[in-house]
């Protein structure tokens, strides 16, 4: 049975999985829809179980599609893993990487020791994305990118963590705002104030961040303080710009609107908030010489 799948249907099976949509699915992989519906009949033919339910306009995996999924995300890592080891043989010690990063760490001082890396190793062919934090781990675990930098440590299986840096977190309202004053220094300045932030319960990239901000909130004396949640970064901004209320943020994705003015730091005494920048390997994959130089370069 293992010997009649064919990797095109293991393929089309993760990417309808990521998208949960035949449609969408089918469009990334450059095939037609009825293509990409006789690649998962075959693959579930094999298998000798359903891997979706077909719902209106989207679809679901079944118990054993999530069964499956993992070991078919190691398969295709496993391909990609093999392609890059022979291509490597070509380019000496250093070959190639790719890496995924969250966006908002372009604005860090790891950006710093990327460039340096890129500098000092210029054969190198480096290859970036950026994602969400979630994307990023998953990336990393299809092997689509070889290593990963994100927020927060991630423990799923299959994946190595390996913490890089803090990142501070900043406190932040509009310009001139109404509902907090300008010379607010103390926790208690803040009673009255809502919080801007990203909702529990959800599992989105954001949710950390909102249980990081729980904790600070706990610890400023501030643990009823009234939330709303938006699961958006952008959104927050804006909403924080529209004096709605007030955020907890990461310093590098507020720079921009701390420089052009229309969001102002909060120095509230005693706060000192950051948030854990980690590397994501995925466990046993492959790592050329300039995978290893870089990973010395991250976490030395």
């Amino acid at each position: 049975m293992l010997m009649d799948m064919e990797l095109t249907e293991i393929e089309a099976f993760v990417k309808i999985a990521e998208c949960g949509n035949f449609t969408r699915a089918a469009a990334l992989l450059h095939i037609s829809q009825p293509a990409i519906s006789r690649r998962i009949e075959l693959l579930e033919r094999d298998l000798e179980a359903p891997l979706f339910e077909r719902l209106h306009g989207g679809a679901r995996m079944t118990a054993g599609g999530e069964a499956f999924l993992p070991f078919a995300q190691r398969i295709l890592a496993a391909v990609r893993d093999s392609v890059a080891a022979v291509r490597d043989l070509k380019s000496g010690d250093h070959g190639s990487l790719s890496l995924a990063i969250v966006g908002t760490l372009a604005s860090t001082t790891l950006l710093h020791r990327l460039t340096s890396f890129r500098v000092d190793y210029p054969g190198v062919r480096m290859a970036l994305r950026t994602a969400n934090s979630n994307e990023v781990s998953r990336l990393v675990r299809t092997g689509e990118a070889q290593l990963g930098l994100r927020y927060f440590e991630d423990v799923s299986p299959g994946l190595e963590s390996a913490l890089v840096a803090r990142e501070r977190l900043v406190i932040v309202s509009a310009q001139g705002s109404a509902i907090v004053s300008s010379d607010a220094r103390k926790a208690i300045d803040l009673a009255e104030v809502p919080w801007v932030s990203f909702p529990v319960g959800t599992g989105s990239s954001g949710e950390p961040f909102a249980r990081e901000m729980d904790r600070y909130l706990a610890g400023m004396g501030l643990a009823d303080a009234d939330r709303i949640e938006i699961d958006s970064l952008t959104a927050q901004k804006r909403m924080i710009e529209a004096d709605f209320g007030i955020g907890m943020l990461l310093e590098s994705a507020v720079s921009e609107e701390v420089r052009l003015g229309t969001l102002r730091l909060l120095d509230i005494e005693g706060f000192e908030g950051s948030a854990p920048v980690y590397l994501v390997r995925r466990t046993g994959g492959y790592e050329s010489g300039a995978i290893r130089t870089l990973i010395a370069r991250l976490t030395g």
